[in-house]
């Protein structure tokens, strides 16, 4: 029997063309009921570069918030033209925005499990050199380390018609 579908982690970069995959993570909700999450992981700053930013934690703090609250007014913006070609509904889908802190693949993986995520949605740039031929790294490393299923979706080169930015 094929487990139901309840929740799914988008996991983004906020490029321009993120958008494309995001309408699929859409499509699946509405076809199955369930709710999205939408991650953005913000890499870390290495220990002996972080001295030169002069940032605090209240800085770093303050800077998940703002990407949060950015990722929000994108996705609001982002929704309404999506309506148009989907239909409704588009922002009641998103249940949680998280901006964690980390590498972008053991982010994805640890708020699947932690979050009973039960599929993952990302897109990838196919960017690399032989090994990541046709998987860009970050959707390689989460395909081949997690047991839930990865929907991966190629992004297009070209600008797609809807996106982050164009609103």
């Amino acid at each position: 029997m094929i487990p139901q579908i309840k929740k799914i982690l988008y996991a983004t970069d906020l490029s321009k063309n993120s958008s494309y995959a995001f309408l699929y993570a859409t499509d699946i909700a509405r076809r199955h009921d369930a709710k999205i999450l939408i991650l953005h992981a913000i890499e870390p700053i290495p220990p002996y570069a972080e001295s030169y930013t002069g940032m605090t934690d209240e800085m770093k703090r303050k800077q998940q918030e703002e990407t949060a609250e950015e990722i929000k007014k994108h996705l609001q913006d982002f929704c309404k033209k999506a309506e148009a070609q989907i239909g409704p509904p588009c922002v009641e889908l998103v249940s949680k925005i998280l901006i964690p802190r980390g590498h972008p693949p053991e982010a994805i993986l640890n708020a699947a499990d932690e979050e009973g995520c039960d599929m993952i949605v990302l897109g990838t740039h196919g960017k690399g050199f032989l090994t990541h031929a046709f998987l860009g790294s970050v959707s390689s490393a989460v395909l081949h380390r997690t047991r839930k299923p990865v929907f991966i979706i190629p992004l297009p080169p070209e600008k797609t018609a809807i996106d982050w930015d164009g609103i």
